[in-house]
């Protein structure tokens, strides 16, 4: 799971609990203005297949950053439905699926960011 901070335009994801040694990652950050889409993640989705580095086990974690033709992603998810899908343009990373404890909320306050 992460948690979500928004400071003026800039947003991090900062990974938590074990999950930091699954995903080998601490945080991501991004600017709000490179969000292209928001989303809840469908349960369904699966990560590029090239993992660079990471903790893959099919259906039940994805953490990590995660590689395909021309995307680079970050994914922190059980699979679980409480997913967030966030898509950006003129980032290092193209695409972050990240579990949060509450998906309405956070896009929610995503959205109100964004249109501030």
């Amino acid at each position: 799971m992460v948690e979500l901070d928004v400071t003026g335009t800039t947003v991090t994801v900062r990974v938590t609990g074990a999950h930091r040694f699954l995903a080998l990652r601490d945080h991501v950050s991004f600017d709000l203005s490179q969000v292209k889409r928001l989303a809840p993640a469908p349960v369904d989705l699966r990560p590029p297949w090239v993992r660079t580095p990471g903790t893959f086990f099919p259906g039940v974690i994805a953490a990590g950053i995660f590689r395909g033709k021309g995307r680079k992603e970050f994914w922190d998810t059980r699979f679980d439905g409480r997913g967030v899908l966030i898509d950006l343009a003129g980032s290092e990373i193209t695409r972050l699926v990240v579990d949060v404890e509450d998906v309405q909320a956070t896009l929610r306050g995503l959205s109100s960011a964004i249109a501030a």
